[in-house]
């Protein structure tokens, strides 16, 4: 076990040394090849999504055990909770109006352990809420995404409106976990259950982003017309790969944190 972490403490070192372009060029190539190992594991990649869900859901069960067990909210990002709401509950309202499925009990579930959470930061345990860090002004992502929903959105034959917030909603979740990343920012130190609910979400982005991507390259292309036409389907596969790319940075130094054998995360300056 010492072998393998002074073995990932050399490469990990190695790395850090990298100039930014070729930090890029690496974490290309290995979500690339992680594609490539998934897509000869994962026969039906739909799963991929449902197993997307499951992380998700296991992430926030995780955010629910430490807000039981410890009894406070330190180190958690209301104003991320919120905007995870407003996109669940956008999204719900799109799935009921357009394309009911499993799908929509999945989401009904955790909407509703997030509006649990929510409520226990505001009130229950609003004395430990850090307040001050949690300083994400969230109308710089609101904003930009239902004016880019209002000229960028799906061609189908459903109602505009609801083709608006069926954008929207893809949208704000790809940039939602930004203010819970400014609080890690501003404090520097994660403590244990908040980095494996972030460390979840990194993960369950990334199982989302590879579905798509792999259905794109399993139907030669012919989902993205299925998606509509413009710029819709671009958008789509560009959001999925935005949300994994704002989390791998945090999700490299979490999984470099476990292996060295720590239970308390110190993230460098600039890291997130």
């Amino acid at each position: 076990m010492r072998g393998e972490r002074n073995t990932i403490h050399v490469i990990s070192s190695w790395v850090r040394r990298q100039p930014p372009k070729v930090k890029a060029f690496l974490a290309v190539v290995s979500g690339m090849a992680a594609l490539v190992l998934l897509r000869f594991i994962v026969h039906d990649h739909d799963n991929l999504f449902v197993a997307a869900e499951a992380v998700h859901s296991i992430g926030i069960s995780l955010l629910i055990y430490k807000l039981m067990k410890e009894k406070t909210c330190a180190g958690l990002s209301l104003k991320s909770q919120e905007l995870t709401a407003m996109f669940l509950a956008v999204r719900l309202y799109c799935s009921f109006v357009m394309e009911y499925d499993i799908h929509t009990l999945l989401d009904l579930a955790t909407l509703a352990t997030t509006l649990w959470v929510i409520y226990m930061i505001r009130f229950n345990l609003k004395s430990s809420y850090m307040e001050e860090k949690d300083n994400f002004a969230i109308y710089y992502v609101v904003i930009p995404c239902a004016v880019l929903a209002l000229f960028i959105h799906p061609s189908t034959s459903h109602h505009l409106l609801n083709r608006i917030f069926w954008a929207f909603c893809v949208y704000l979740e790809a940039v939602s976990v930004l203010p819970q990343l400014r609080v890690m920012q501003n404090t520097q130190i994660v403590e244990p259950f908040t980095a494996h609910y972030v460390f979840a979400l990194g993960v369950a982005r990334f199982l989302s982003c590879a579905h798509w991507v792999l259905q794109v390259l399993d139907s030669r292309g012919h989902l993205l017309v299925a998606l509509g036409y413009g710029l819709w389907p671009s958008m789509v596969l560009i959001s999925e790969i935005v949300q994994t790319f704002i989390l791998a940075d945090f999700c490299y130094y979490y999984v470099k944190s476990v292996f060295g054998g720590q239970l308390v995360l110190r993230l460098p300056s600039g890291v997130v």
